[in-house]
């Protein structure tokens, strides 16, 4: 009889200690985030049409594989960098729709509000529409999301709410940005590398990125933590680029490991923390999860810096008008 209580007894230690293991408290905690992505049709305006479209091919092609809900926010500008290849870029904006994602605004130029001024800003904007509202209308779709260029939201408290009240009035909901690794960053170093067929750099960079883009969700998933008291659904910012169109595959299985289920924009801003009160205003743009800190009278300290070997290798590059 001893000996089999002495058998319960090691298998409900056991039993317990499994469990224990596989406790949801040792399990990554449930998260989830909106992917968005600027600068379309494609962020260097240098590159041809058919090498967007390529890129944009093998963009779509992983996201759609791997049922990831994307907006692709558009600076209609670089439709016409080149009059003969026009219709091949708005092709690439449509490849979009086609494989089932949204297209939102990002001006016609890339135009800052900070720098503008609301006048020119807001004619950016409208110039920004023609040929983005017309592919979706094609695809029985709406015009809804706008996304700052920059982040820059107003350096005053009245331009900023003027900026608010008149794309509110023209339909649009502010797309805010929550996660913000750089990409672009790391992408105009690899492009680079790529173009001069160093390999070895194209794989330093891509492990670059991916290392800081952890440190970043790291840091913006405590600081939602001390500051809200839990972690809100995130929404992160990348860029049309050949580094992602690439490695894109490397990032959400980054960001899978964390615990984050995919979802979409409109998902995502149904949380509660995106009505929060958001008084800032800024000389530069910034996440909304510093805005909503600020707001509190919190500034954030300590934000992780993208590795100096990456920036003094974009600094050396040239910089081209977005």
């Amino acid at each position: 009889m001893k000996l089999v209580l002495t058998v319960v007894g090691v298998f409900l230690v056991l039993s317990a200690a499994l469990r224990t293991l596989a406790s949801p408290a040792d399990a990554p905690p449930e998260r989830r985030i909106a992917i968005t992505i600027d600068d379309l049709p494609a962020a260097a305006n240098s590159i041809s049409a058919a090498s967007i479209t390529a890129m944009t091919k093998q963009l779509l092609g992983t996201l759609h594989e791997q049922k990831i809900p994307v907006v692709g926010f558009v600076n209609e500008r670089k439709l016409y960098f080149k009059w003969d290849e026009v219709n091949e870029r708005i092709a690439a904006l449509n490849m979009w729709l086609d494989s089932g994602f949204e297209l939102g605004n990002h001006t016609y130029a890339h135009t800052s509000l900070n720098r503008a001024g609301l006048k020119e800003f807001e004619d950016s904007v409208i110039q920004g529409e023609s040929v983005t509202r017309l592919l979706l209308a094609q695809h029985n779709m709406k015009l809804r999301y706008f996304r700052h260029p920059y982040l820059d939201t107003g350096r005053d408290l009245q331009t900023r709410r003027e900026a608010e009240a008149f794309l509110v009035q023209r339909g649009y909901r502010i797309a805010p940005v929550t996660m913000d690794a750089w990409d672009w960053m790391f992408a105009t170093v690899y492009e680079d590398a790529k173009k001069r067929g160093d390999a070895a750099l194209q794989q330093e960079v891509v492990k670059s990125y991916l290392s800081y883009t952890t440190e970043v969700f790291a840091y913006f998933e405590k600081l939602s933590r001390d500051l809200l008291g839990y972690e809100p659904d995130q929404i992160l910012l990348l860029h049309a680029n050949q580094l992602e169109a690439e490695h894109i595959g490397d990032l959400l299985e980054l960001i899978r490991k964390r615990g984050y289920r995919f979802v979409t924009l409109e998902n995502a801003l149904g949380d509660s923390a995106y009505g929060l009160p958001d008084t800032f205003v800024g000389e530069e743009g910034s996440g909304w999860l510093e805005h909503w800190a600020i707001s509190l009278g919190k500034p954030p300290l300590h934000q992780p810096s993208a590795p100096q070997a990456m920036v003094d290798r974009a600094n050396a590059l040239p910089h081209p008008q977005p």
